[in-house]
């Protein structure tokens, strides 16, 4: 790639550069000039013995994040704030302005109702900690995408007694009881409200059938609101 050669090497000419990827020197000149309207930082050095170089520090403050990845990003961070972590977190406001400032106002609207979705509440107890296990990555993805479109999701799901059922719910909240992930979800099998442990998932998958959400007063029952902090 033009980019990372011009970026490791601190001296290329542009006839050098045309040579080595066996195109014409027009055919470099062109690139060059839509990688500056990119916004890469290339310097030239002018005069005989001259060349073109990209400044070392360029992709600093440049990541381009996908939708999907920023969201997840800004929710991240969110989630660090509420845990109060003394650690880390003095830039953690300034990263998160900057991100809310690149979403159009519907997608800012959309953000905050994730991240109201999302409750954390006290540190699960020594004695859940010695059970909790990371859930597969095809489990957390399909949760994942569950719970950001609104959509239904099928579980096999094992209980701490070790029975297991299999389940379609509908995952409005998402609540950390660090390390423990759960799911707040309306149950389709008992007709109403459960909370799910992510990692007794042993099987997941999406579907296609879109949930509204119902308000947060229906799932208070199965929540102990004195272990809880919501956002």
């Amino acid at each position: 790639m033009l980019a990372v050669q011009l970026k490791q090497e601190a001296h290329c000419t542009v006839k050098d550069l045309a040579r080595q990827h066996g195109v014409s020197i027009r055919t470099i000149t062109r690139d060059l000039s839509l990688m500056r309207d990119q916004g890469m930082q290339i310097d030239a050095d002018r005069g005989r013995g001259g060349g073109v170089r990209l400044d070392r520090n360029w992709g600093v403050g440049r990541l381009n994040l996908p939708y999907a990845e920023a969201v997840d990003l800004l929710i991240s961070i969110a989630v660090a704030e509420q845990m109060q972590s003394p650690i880390f977190l003095a830039n953690l406001a300034s990263v998160r302005r900057k991100l809310v400032a690149s979403f159009s106002s519907q997608k800012r609207r959309q953000v905050e109702g994730l991240k109201s979705r999302i409750m954390i509440g006290k540190t699960a107890s020594p004695f859940v900690q010695t059970s909790a296990k990371i859930p597969p990555k095809r489990i957390v993805q399909a949760l994942h995408q569950s719970f950001i479109t609104q959509t239904e999701l099928e579980v096999r799901y094992q209980r701490e007694d070790g029975s297991k059922s299999d389940r379609q719910i509908a995952p409005h909240y998402l609540l950390l009881k660090y390390p423990i992930w759960y799911i707040v979800a309306f149950d389709r099998l008992t007709d109403g409200p459960r909370t799910f442990r992510c990692d007794r998932m042993l099987a997941s998958q999406t579907t296609e059938t879109a949930f509204r959400l119902l308000p947060r007063r229906v799932f208070e029952p199965s929540i102990s609101q004195d272990d809880l902090s919501m956002s």
